[in-house]
């Protein structure tokens, strides 16, 4: 497909020159401190792009079964997985295809110590207790938290056994809240780093986002490695990997009023962004403006289910829309793919890659059958 050819609507385009420069950023960081960054799927997980990933990156981290396997068939390198709770009839296929496991609790690893294998390197996830992270449904180091063991809890006896310490409390941070919580991670258990082999530092870690301090980041990474030499340092961003590299593409269907210009589009802010309701936050819109009262004509942008709240937003535009005018949501390829649903039977969008050169290779294109496969 050229980039002549109308692409289906909805559809998600990842820009490979934007990705690529993300990821020669993250090699830029791989090579002036040593630390090892790795793709969390969670947040990206375009398997289609892999081959242009594993160029830059040194494996993926999964949350689970299913991202494991993903990881090991289609990325290769390390693959590092995690999970709240491991389930007892997934564990071995995970030890099997997994070079580190990470276990969140003491009695997640008395229960599967046992049937870890040789190519197993087991680390522990720790709660730092501290994080700066301002939205509930993103800290992951929060009142109550369930993820990782806090100091109070976590007993000493047991790092004979094990080679590494997990933290993850950042959400689309700088470096500076990686400071704080690296400052608590070693004041709290510092003390076991002698008998370690590695630490993983986690994500959300926003290192492609234009104002994040790459210079400072460096430097916190060397000083950190200077004071311990002997252990392997992972970093392991998802967003950072597809941050600003494409777009979702979407058709206005029709224009309703209702005390306002209301345009219905092909897709769905509950389906196929659910991040711009829950966190909430506002997608940005290629030639419109977020502000409602900036330009000259005002629409609200709603998405095409039926449920009630499915409101991408209210924009304002230089020109009147009119059905069948293209609306491109600007930064749409992390942490949207990872989290579609067909709700309401709408379909899924389908995938694209913008190659260098300007041609458009359609991916993916989804229809009934992916609805149908879901439902029993």
């Amino acid at each position: 497909m050229n980039n002549k050819q109308i692409l289906p609507s909805p559809c998600f385009v990842c820009e490979e020159s934007l990705l690529e420069a993300n990821l020669q950023l993250l090699e830029h960081i791989q090579n002036e401190t040593g630390v090892k960054i790795l793709l969390a799927l969670k947040g990206f997980a375009m398997h289609s792009t892999f081959d242009i990933c594993k160029k830059y990156l040194k494996g993926c981290c999964a949350s689970g079964l299913n991202e494991a396997i993903l990881a090991y068939e289609e990325f290769g390198s390390e693959v590092h997985t995690y999970s709240p709770a491991f389930k007892d009839n997934e564990f071995d296929k995970i030890a099997q295809i997994s070079n580190h496991i990470v276990f969140n609790s003491h009695a997640q690893y008395d229960t599967f110590k046992d049937r870890l294998l040789s190519n197993n390197s087991v680390g522990l996830r720790i709660n730092p207790q501290f994080s700066s992270v301002e939205v509930d449904l993103y800290n992951p180091c929060g009142i109550n938290s369930r993820l990782g063991i806090v100091k109070n809890n976590f007993k000493a006896y047991s790092i004979d056994n094990i080679d590494g310490l997990h933290f993850h409390a950042l959400c689309e941070q700088n470096v500076d809240a990686l400071e704080g919580v690296l400052n608590k991670f070693i004041q709290n258990f510092g003390e076991y780093f002698k008998d370690l082999k590695w630490v993983n530092f986690g994500g959300g870690h926003h290192i492609t986002r234009a104002d994040y301090d790459v210079k400072r980041l460096i430097e916190v990474l060397k000083d950190f490695k200077e004071k311990y030499p002997h252990l392997d340092v992972y970093m392991e961003p998802g967003e950072a990997i597809g941050w600003q590299t494409g777009y979702l593409e979407s058709t206005v269907l029709d224009i309703v009023e209702n005390d306002m210009q209301i345009a219905i589009l092909d897709t769905s802010a509950e389906a196929h962004m659910p991040d711009t309701l829950a966190m909430p936050y506002k997608a940005d819109i290629r030639d419109a403006s977020s502000d409602p009262k900036e330009k000259q004509y005002m629409y609200r942008l709603a998405g095409n289910t039926c449920l009630a709240g499915d409101i991408i937003g209210d924009y304002s535009f230089d020109k009147p829309l009119e059905i069948g005018d293209k609306i491109i949501l600007e930064d749409m390829i992390h942490y949207t793919m990872v989290k579609t649903t067909t709700f309401n039977g709408i379909n899924l969008p389908s995938i694209a890659i913008k190659r260098k050169d300007g041609t458009m290779n359609l991916i993916k294109d989804f229809g009934y059958e992916d609805y149908k496969m879901r439902l029993s």
